[in-house]
């Protein structure tokens, strides 16, 4: 049920961040709240180029209406373990069910002779674009490296907001991150009024450390808050924050990795961008280390997977592989 008086996620400007000890002790204390009640955030102060965004709404939606059979040359099989292109709707699962969605995969620009790439590392090498749209290259590449810069700035907020040097993250996990950037597009309802809802996608968590959404003006993403639904409408001039099981797995807890969906409300098409900025693959996600922390040894029982970050452990990249491969079940058969 989504609640129709929901307290509002908070806002919060990370202008301070560049100041004083007190502006960036504001701060990091809004940021504890925050994780500690919702895991959601709007952001601002960012200092994102407004022109940016625009660019890349507008040749988002360029691409999104080109026809099946062309947005399919850059098909996500064409990718190999790189894990990057096109799928249509209904390819992508979450927890087990197709999505109301298409979209296209992007991560960090990388040659084919990277070692990386060299090596086969899953989720590492060049992206897919389309021949047709040139100027979506460099939009897409421009705009992930300012959100990779935001991630920076916002996980030092998050770990002043725990007590610890602003660096922690940066210089543990993040020094070298996994980029991951989605562009996803939700087809309009055929009917407002129909009577069984459309999920975009289902309720879920997010994998590693932050998520940044730029989302257009159009809603329905949900936030599940004290066991009701709430809305988290686009905020002109912000972005959306979510914290991800990395950083509730670190936290034992205290941090919480809060799940969300999207229903599909409206005739129009509806726009989203997450931006997932987390631990390098070859990390190990380790305990943190705070003054009375009170862990949850497992957490199964409040999750709609049943399963416990808690109880994870080794490396990021196993951890999201073994994520990623039930969302593309078939692509993980052929590539991975």
């Amino acid at each position: 049920m989504c609640a129709s008086n929901a307290a509002q996620v908070p806002i919060i400007d990370m202008g301070p961040l560049a100041g004083g000890a007190a502006d960036q002790s504001r701060v990091a204390g809004a940021i504890a709240g925050a994780c500690r009640d919702s895991g959601f955030f709007y952001v601002t102060g960012h200092a994102v180029d407004e022109a940016l965004e625009r660019r890349l709404e507008a040749l988002s939606r360029r691409f999104f209406a080109l026809d099946l059979d062309t947005k399919m040359e850059i098909r996500m099989e064409r990718g190999g373990r790189a894990w990057r292109g096109y799928f249509p709707v209904g390819a992508e699962l979450t927890s087990g069910k197709p999505d109301v969605k298409e979209g296209l995969y992007f991560g960090a620009e990388l040659p084919a002779d990277h070692p990386l790439v060299r090596k086969g590392t899953p989720l590492h090498g060049p992206n897919l674009f389309p021949p047709q749209m040139p100027e979506l290259r460099e939009t897409v590449l421009q705009y992930m490296a300012a959100m990779t810069a935001l991630g920076h700035t916002i996980m030092a907020g998050v770990a002043m907001s725990l007590g610890l040097e602003r660096t922690y993250f940066a210089d543990r996990y993040t020094g070298d991150p996994l980029i991951l950037f989605r562009i996803f597009n939700y087809p309009g309802v055929p009917a407002a009024d129909d009577a069984e809802p459309r999920w975009g996608v289902g309720e879920h968590t997010d994998y590693g450390l932050l998520t940044i959404l730029k989302q257009d003006d159009t809603g329905g993403l949900q936030v599940k808050s004290r066991g009701q639904w709430i809305p988290a409408p686009p905020v002109p001039g912000a972005f959306l924050c979510n914290i991800g099981d990395m950083l509730d797995r670190m936290t034992g807890g205290q941090y919480r990795s809060t799940p969300h969906r999207v229903q599909n409300v409206t005739r129009r098409d509806r726009l989203s961008f997450p931006f997932f900025f987390d631990p390098n693959f070859d990390a190990e996600v380790r305990s943190i280390e705070l003054p009375d922390a009170a862990r949850r040894a497992a957490d199964r029982l409040e999750r709609w997977d049943g399963i416990s970050v808690h109880e994870m452990s080794g490396t990021y990249g196993e951890y999201v592989l073994s994520k990623v491969s039930k969302v593309f079940p078939q692509l993980r058969r052929d590539t991975l």
